[in-house]
Parts: structure tokens; C-alpha cells; sequence
């Protein structure tokens, strides 16, 4: 018999739908309650977790607005998010039954979401109060009263008005480094002029910060002023930084001074430096003077300053040649002349000379040969070994080795080798042999023997014994041509 079909057998089904739960709530509470960006309206409608997430969301977005990214764009993407939440909750609380307490649930959302609001306008009324006070001092330059004005924000402001905040940032910034630029001015300006560097480094930061210009050049305005100080080397020091290369157009706005206070600055640090013997450094200052500012009425004075101070400078180092170490020695002078261009020329004389010389007659010049110093001399004479010149005379004195019982004795002059030099120029006058004339035969014949013998040897040579007449007769051509 043949097998009837089955029928397919099919397993009852149920189908579960899951929708969230949503309580009754008037759509102009809902989005009051969002309106306060704190979930309320949700709350209202039973949705906890979107609540939660909104929160979150809300926190994260004023946080990023108050902290982080302070700008107009980033507020209005706050302020769309905002708008947001409040139609959302008026589209929910559309879609569910109009719930019986409608007013009490429009307070609710009215109390969570007006101190919000309130508090936001409020703020934002209070940082522009603060602003515009902050605004008024620095137009008058004032920073402190700036930063007292602006010290009255705090995080509340940033959140009710972040753009407000950031812009009050940078001018709290710059006065903070204008302030400190005008410390680090007073400090060089107290004589320490490397803080001049980090004073220009400050201002140059301040410049990155826009609309400060005219707040640098007042500050710049405020230092100049103050120069020249009392210690012109001081004032020197400055002029000669700002003059230094360019900074921009601001920053040497300050270097206008200079023209103005160099000059005198630049003598009087001169006329100081010489008081204090330091003549180097105040010949760089009086030629500083000829150099950047001919024509100036100090001209004529830093030329002079120049001329005195090289005297100066050529002066002690002709000391230092002609230092001996011991009387009678030769100084270095002798053998490395140098020039002081303020003696008087060599000439006519007579020439006032410095004598050097191991040798008893050169004591013997008249006094008005003498120079007393190389400030007063014009010429130095290096006398060299005394030797025996031309023979004056020959005479017979008592010999006991002699076959005849007498020996001639020759007379001869004294012979020194002499160079002349001009202190002026250092130039070699002369390079000659000077030989003393003088009595000769005496009578008795006194003389030294280092050999001890029984009988007397006399010299085959001796010197004449020169008078000061004969000495002052040898030398008068070199002294008085």
C-alpha cells in the first residue's frame, strides 16, 4: 500500500522586540533639562545611559574648550552641540504620551537648565568686565594693573568664554615678558650691560605676541630715556651694543639714542680710562669718537685724547727699555729703541740725554746735560768699553827692569765707543768713538800692578786724567752740534 507524504512539521516561533524605556515627559521640559548640558531631559524620559554618555560627551567637549583648542570655531561647535541635545530632546519627548504633570516637569527642566545659562552669561558678562579693564592699562602701558585685572579670571571664565581667555593669555604673556625686558634694562642700565642681550632676546618673544609693538617701543622709550647714566664707560658699553647689527624694525627703535648719547659717553669714558693709566683702552675710545662720529664738536678733543694717549702708551715703554738691573748696565734700550713722540726732536742743543754706560767719566757731564726722566729727554747715549785712543804724549818714568833705568810711558786718550738715538723717533743719531783729551807726564807716575814683583814695571800705555772741561769738550758735539 502505497505511503502517504508527510507533512513538514514547523516549530512555533516568538519573536521578542526590545525598545527602550521611555517615560512620558513634556517635549519643552526635555529640552530645557538638555539645554542645562547635563542630561536632565533625558533623565526626564528615562534614558539614564544616554544621559550618562551625554555627560560625558559634554565634559570632554568643555574640557578640550577650556583647556586646549580656546578658539571661536571649537565654541560654536560646543554651542551646536548644545543646540543639539535640546532638539533631541524635544523629538524624544514628542514621540511619547503627554505626560499628566506637564508644568511641574517644565520647572524642572526650567531650574536645571536657567543657573546654567545664568551662570554661563554671567561669567561671560564678568570676563568681558575684566577684559575691558585689562584693555584700558595696557593702552595707558600699564602691565601690573594689567596683570592685577586679568589675575581676577579663573576656570570658570575659560569655560563660559574660552576665545576671551586665550586672547587674555597672550596679553598676560606679553606683559609678563615686557616686565621682565624693562628688569633686565634697569639691570644694565646699573652697569651690567650682558643683560642687554637677554633684555632684546625677552622683547624679541614679546614680538611673536601679536598687537605689541607699540607696547615694545614704550618700554625701549622708557630705557633711553634713562641715558645717559652716571658712569660713561657704563653708557659706552650700551651705545656700543645697540649700535651692533640689525634687529627688525622695533627693536632698533632703541638705537635712535645713540647718535645723541655716544659721543660724550665715548669722551668721558676716555678721560676716565686715562685717569686710571689705562691708555690703550682710552685711545680705542677717543679714536671710537674720530671713527663713527666725524665732524661731531668732540672731534677735536678725542684727536688730542689719541695723541695723549700714544705719548702715554710709547712713554712706558721706553721706561721699560731703559730699566737697568744694575747701575753701569746696558738697558735693553741700547739694542731695541722705540719711539716716544713726545719728546722734542733732536737738534740744536743742548739735547738733554739719558746716559747708560760702565764708565766713571759719564758721571761727570754738566747738569743742564741731563735729562731727569724719559719724559724729559731727547736723546739716550749708550756708552760701550772704555779703551785707549790716540796717543797724547810719551814720557820717561823709572823702570827697574830697564837697561837704562827709566821706561817710556805712552799717554793716550780715553776711547768709549758711544750710539746716540733720538727718543722721539728711536732713530740711531750717531754711531761713533768718542776720546777724551786730558793732563798727561805727571810727576809721579800712580799706578796699580796685579803682579808682586821686588822692582817697579810702569805701564807701557795709561789714560790722560781728563778734567770736566775735557770730558764736556769730547762730548759736546753730540750733545750741543
Amino acid at each position: 500500500m502505497p505511503r502517504q507524504p508527510r507533512r513538514p512539521v514547523h516549530a512555533p516561533t516568538l519573536t521578542i522586540m526590545v525598545q527602550p524605556h521611555t517615560k512620558a515627559a513634556d517635549p519643552l521640559a526635555a529640552a530645557l533639562g538638555n539645554a542645562s548640558l547635563l542630561g536632565a531631559g533625558y533623565l526626564l524620559l528615562g534614558r539614564r545611559r544616554l544621559a550618562v554618555l551625554t555627560g560625558l560627551v559634554t565634559i570632554a567637549l568643555v574640557a578640550v574648550l577650556a583647556l586646549a583648542v580656546r578658539t571661536l570655531w571649537f565654541e560654536i561647535v560646543v554651542l551646536v552641540w548644545w543646540a543639539a541635545l535640546a532638539a533631541h530632546g524635544w523629538h524624544l519627548a514628542r514621540r511619547t504620551e503627554r505626560p499628566a504633570r506637564a508644568g511641574r516637569q517644565r520647572l524642572t527642566g526650567l531650574a536645571v537648565a536657567l543657573p546654567v545659562l545664568l551662570a554661563v552669561g554671567l561669567l561671560r558678562f564678568d570676563a568681558a568686565r575684566i577684559e575691558g579693564d585689562a584693555i584700558e592699562a595696557h593702552g595707558r602701558g600699564d602691565c601690573p594693573g594689567v596683570l592685577a585685572a586679568l589675575d581676577g579670571l579663573w576656570a570658570g571664565h575659560a569655560v563660559a568664554d574660552a576665545p576671551l581667555t586665550a586672547r587674555t593669555g597672550d596679553t598676560v604673556r606679553a606683559c609678563r615678558l615686557l616686565l621682565a625686558a624693562e628688569a633686565q634694562l634697569g639691570k644694565a642700565l646699573g652697569g651690567d650691560p650682558a643683560n642687554l642681550e637677554r633684555a632684546f632676546a625677552t622683547l624679541a618673544d614679546v614680538r611673536a605676541i601679536p598687537g605689541q609693538d607699540q607696547r615694545i617701543r614704550e618700554v625701549l622709550d622708557r630705557f633711553t630715556g634713562r641715558l645717559p647714566v652716571p658712569d660713561p664707560c657704563g653708557t659706552a658699553a650700551i651705545t656700543d651694543w645697540l649700535r651692533q647689527g640689525a634687529r627688525g624694525p622695533v627693536l632698533d627703535h632703541a638705537a635712535g639714542v645713540v647718535p645723541r648719547v655716544a659721543p660724550a659717553a665715548l669722551a668721558g669714558c676716555a678721560d676716565r680710562l686715562m685717569a686710571a693709566d689705562d691708555w690703550p683702552r682710552a685711545r680705542d675710545r677717543y679714536q671710537q669718537i674720530l671713527d663713527q662720529y666725524p665732524g661731531h664738536e668732540l672731534t677735536a678733543r678725542a684727536g688730542d685724547g689719541v695723541t695723549r694717549a700714544t705719548q702715554a702708551i710709547e712713554l712706558a715703554n721706553v721706561r721699560d727699555l731703559l730699566e737697568v738691573s744694575y747701575p753701569g748696565a746696558e738697558p735693553e734700550y741700547c739694542d731695541h729703541p722705540a719711539p716716544y713722540s713726545g719728546a722734542a726732536p733732536y737738534g740744536d742743543g743742548p739735547n738733554r740725554a739719558l746716559i747708560f754706560g760702565d764708565d766713571e767719566h759719564l758721571g761727570r757731564f754738566p747738569a743742564e746735560w741731563r735729562a731727569g726722566g724719559p719724559a724729559d729727554a731727547v736723546a739716550v747715549i749708550c756708552a760701550g768699553t772704555t779703551d785707549y785712543g790716540a796717543e797724547v804724549r810719551s814720557c820717561p818714568y823709572e823702570s827697574g827692569l830697564s837697561l837704562y833705568g827709566y821706561q817710556d810711558v805712552s799717554f793716550r786718550k780715553i776711547a768709549i765707543p758711544v750710539r746716540v738715538y733720538e727718543v722721539k723717533t728711536g732713530r740711531l743719531v750717531t754711531d761713533t768713538r768718542v776720546e777724551i783729551g786730558g793732563a798727561s807726564c805727571p810727576p809721579v807716575l800712580h799706578y796699580t800692578t796685579y803682579v808682586d814683583l821686588a822692582v817697579d814695571i810702569p805701564p807701557s800705555q795709561v789714560y790722560v786724567t781728563p778734567s770736566d772741561a775735557d770730558v764736556r769738550a769730547a762730548f759736546q758735539p753730540l750733545i750741543d752740534p
